[in-house]
């Protein structure tokens, strides 16, 4: 009853319409791989991730200190709206997880504006095992469920991982909100990536109530299965893989959506949580500078705050030079000199995955 529910997609909201509507920047976050150590591939892990009481459910290594951390950056730098930190979940979990679900985001200290779950039960039957893990008509359902609940300049920063396809996903959103392909070309890249015929028709109605415009300001992927970073490069400088938490701290540092003292307690949460060692923080930061992903003005002035605390040795250098930063609106880091990918391709190769 206190769902709402369209074909697979069921919606719990825990905030009111009003609220959604004054959001004007959107964190969305895949909890599966990208924020819970969930598993539901099979029908064993189904059945494991279902009895599993809330605080035994683990986090994705350093994601309940980066939300945290975001959250009182938030709350900071926005003290009027200290309550309404706009932060929604989408989960391929069956809705009977619900409950367990939000007390684990509530152990966490996070108070999600809603969540949205996948009626995978009905899937557990041999004509319909394979849509367990097929998730890209659901999810495009789910998100342009949640665009027609936002404001018309609301914007989403995103994450996913690589299990599930969420940067294919991801992209394919932006673009049938954006209206970069046209109707025949995107109902072809939809039954190629195995969305059913009421998903199809979903998504066209859906994409007719929806606002013009791209919502999407950024993408990060979390490689839990350790796809090559360079695979991403198709989608455009806006989406970024990332091996850690760190790395993503580092990143929302540049575009001044964490300040240094956070950036530190999500490293300091993957060292004494999890194992870390300070090689690693090392060797992460480095692949950031190497895959030119972080401005030397931003290395200059994130350095001193991580050596100060430990995290980076104090004689510690890059393998290479930084590149200064070229572009940047409103704060956000758009390009960095010598850097020649576009931040948003204008088409996107769905058809051929070559990881």
């Amino acid at each position: 009853m206190r769902a709402e529910i369209t074909a697979d997609v069921a919606f719990f909201p825990y905030v009111t319409r009003d609220v959604e509507r004054r959001a004007r920047e959107v964190y969305l976050w895949d909890l599966d791989k990208t924020y819970l150590d969930t598993k539901f591939e099979t029908i064993g892990g189904l059945w494991r991730t279902m009895i599993e009481k809330a605080f035994q459910k683990r986090n994705v290594p350093g994601t309940g200190a980066l939300v945290r951390a975001l959250k009182k950056h938030w709350e900071g730098h926005r003290p009027e709206l200290a309550n309404e930190f706009a932060i929604y979940f989408i989960t391929a979990s069956p809705p009977q997880l619900e409950r367990k679900i939000y007390e684990k985001l509530i152990f966490d200290g996070i108070y999600p504006f809603g969540i949205y779950f996948k009626d995978n039960l009905q899937n557990i039957q041999p004509k319909r095992w394979w849509r367990l893990t097929q998730q890209v008509g659901y999810k495009l359902q789910a998100l342009l469920s949640l665009r027609l609940r936002l404001d018309h300049d609301a914007r989403l920063v995103m994450w996913g991982d690589d299990s599930e396809s969420d940067a294919v996903i991801y992209s394919l959103f932006s673009d049938i909100c954006s209206r970069r392909l046209d109707t025949e070309e995107l109902r072809h890249v939809l039954r190629n990536l195995h969305v059913v015929g009421s998903q199809v028709e979903t998504i066209f109605e859906l994409q007719e109530k929806i606002p013009a415009n791209d919502p999407v300001e950024k993408v990060y992927i979390n490689l839990a299965e350790d796809t090559d970073a360079d695979y991403y490069v198709k989608f455009g400088r806006r989406t970024l893989p990332t091996y850690c938490s760190f790395q993503t701290a580092v990143d929302l540092y540049q575009d001044q959506r964490l300040d240094g003292e956070l950036v530190v307690r999500v490293a300091q949460d993957l060292v004494t949580n999890f194992g870390y060692t300070y090689d690693e923080l090392e060797r992460y930061l480095d692949d950031m500078i190497r895959r030119q992903r972080i401005g030397e003005e931003v290395l200059k002035s994130l350095l001193p705050v991580l050596q100060s605390h430990g995290l980076i040795h104090p004689k510690w250098e890059p393998s290479m030079s930084a590149k200064p930063i070229a572009d940047q609106v409103d704060g956000r880091v758009i390009s960095l000199e010598g850097s020649y990918e576009p931040w948003v391709p204008e088409r996107v190769d769905y058809l051929h995955d070559y990881r």
